[in-house]
């Protein structure tokens, strides 16, 4: 009968240990889980502002400012296409 006690309350000690684990496992992984969906929800923030920011740098008149103030572009003239002179 104390052999039987004995492997009983190591049945149960071990039971509660695993329990214990378990818990905070579960507990380490849900926090883990709460830290991915913010970054992911950072992510899309960015996402999207970078989109935006795209969008703005793209227009026409942006491209038109670029083009002559950092390549020398200048729209072209009819005097410039008829004499085949570059500037």
């Amino acid at each position: 009968m104390a052999k039987l006690n004995l492997v009983l309350i190591l049945a149960v000690l071990a039971s509660g240990l695993a329990l214990v684990h378990n818990a905070y496992e579960a507990r380490r992984l849900f926090a883990e889980r709460d830290r991915i969906k913010a970054e992911g929800e950072r992510l899309a923030a960015d996402a999207e502002r970078l989109k935006a920011e795209r969008h703005a740098q793209a227009t026409n008149l942006r491209v038109e400012q670029v083009a002559r103030e950092r390549l020398g572009m200048r729209p072209i003239t009819p005097a410039v296409v008829a004499s085949g002179v570059r500037p």
